[in-house]
């Protein structure tokens, strides 16, 4: 959902400018110092990702993201989970973003140049890659936010890149490449399967190596990241339908980055619903919040979830990954508050991070639906000053138990 995220009024040394907490602040300096490295139109770093944009398709850019300066922490430029499991704060996650050079040529998404398999060297790499970059232009300095990746720094056109060393590329990142008879989903399935996380999966599914031959192409990297989460939650959720039912009520509660989200499990077959809103500070009780919520049953969705958009399928995918881990089936209710602390996008990896956190907390169990649904009412009062009922009684899944008639209630004991 659209977050009304608060103009910056100026340097405040009282404020978070003066803490170190301030995005805008970390933005500016970070911009700064790009600028002084980046005085020539050549330069050598460590490649850390490619970029594939959208607009045009299918003519479109591609980026090579580097920082300005070759360093033996340039794998933290695009780490995501890393951010996460270290609880990195919004300055410095810009701090890092901001200093990447998004050095970009114009390419038709079925194409083959020589600068697209260096593109795919560096997305299939595991650590950072040498690279000798010369530019057409000097970068124009700017930050390039948006609420599905990860934001970008300055950009330039590219006239000419060449690696000057060997990429390491894994074996198995290298076996499904190499398999032009593999399909896409089943190749991003195999590496999740071997613990390569999903930032390098869409990495990798962005820059046209996986699949077969004939639908190899290009895909901008905000779809790669949505289906990269998509094709591996559908995959869980073929494992999990096999599992029982939880035999409880469960709600987990966590936050990262301002994003909070309290999820409630039911004992019953998979069903998932996502609800998410903005908490501004001090809200009047009895006034409702606007929200937006997208939901799937048992047999799953036929179409986009257009109005959580990428955020859906990252929070199915943490839950996911937990209710597979316990080896148990469930419904799922998932709310989300985002407050005043979240003051940038950042992208859907936040969504998912945060969730991962909530998922990793210690759950509440309750003996009844009646029972957690109260909770879930006074510790939303308590934390947002919000009367949850506003989403409860619009909850899809819920009416769904509610009526839902079980097998048991027809066979004769």
């Amino acid at each position: 959902m659209q977050i009304p995220f608060r103009k910056h009024k100026g340097y405040d040394p009282l404020g978070d400018c003066g803490k170190g907490r301030c995005p805008v602040c970390a933005r500016n300096s970070a911009i700064f110092r790009v600028k002084n490295a980046l005085e020539k139109e050549e330069f050598t770093s460590d490649a850390v990702a490619p970029f594939v944009g959208r607009f045009g398709y299918p003519n479109i850019n591609v980026g090579i993201l580097a920082p300005p300066e070759q360093s033996d922490e340039s794998w933290l430029y695009d780490a995501p989970r890393h951010w996460a499991t270290e609880n990195f704060e919004i300055p410095r996650i810009v701090d890092f973003r901001s200093s990447l050079l998004n050095s970009r040529y114009n390419v038709n998404i079925k194409k083959r140049i020589n600068l697209i398999e260096l593109s795919q060297d560096i997305a299939m790499s595991s650590k950072p890659i040498d690279v000798d970059i010369e530019l057409q232009e000097k970068p124009k300095f700017r930050l390039n936010i948006d609420s599905h990746m990860a934001p970008t720094g300055p950009n330039a056109k590219l006239k000419k890149a060449k690696i000057t060393e060997n990429p390491k590329i894994h074996t198995k990142v290298y076996k499904v490449f190499e398999d032009i008879d593999l399909k896409a989903n089943e190749a991003v399935n195999y590496l999740y399967e071997n613990n390569f996380d999903e930032n390098f999966l869409s990495r990798i599914l962005s820059v046209g190596t996986l699949g077969l031959k004939k639908d190899r192409k290009l895909i901008p990297t905000r779809w790669s990241i949505t289906a990269t989460d998509d094709i591996i939650g559908k995959n869980l959720i073929n494992d999990i339908k096999d599992y029982s039912e939880i035999n409880s009520h469960y709600s987990f509660f966590g936050d990262y980055l301002g994003n909070y989200y309290l999820i409630l499990i039911f004992p019953e077959i998979w069903g998932y619903e996502l609800f998410e809103t903005y908490a501004p500070p001090n809200w009047n009780f009895g006034k409702p919040l606007r929200y937006s919520t997208d939901y799937e049953s048992y047999d799953g969705r036929k179409d986009y979830a257009g109005n959580t958009a990428g955020g859906y399928y990252t929070v199915r995918l943490a839950i996911l990954e937990k209710l597979n881990q316990m080896k148990r089936q469930a419904s799922v209710l998932a709310l989300r508050f985002i407050t005043d602390e979240y003051t940038m996008p950042l992208g859907v990896w936040v969504t998912r991070e945060a969730t991962r956190k909530s998922m990793s907390s210690k759950p509440i169990e309750f003996s009844s639906k009646e029972l957690m649904l109260e909770y879930t009412r006074k510790l939303i009062k308590r934390k947002f000053s919000y009367n949850a009922d506003y989403l409860l009684n619009a909850s899809k899944l819920l009416k769904s138990i509610k009526y839902q008639k079980k097998l048991e209630r027809f066979i004769n004991f």
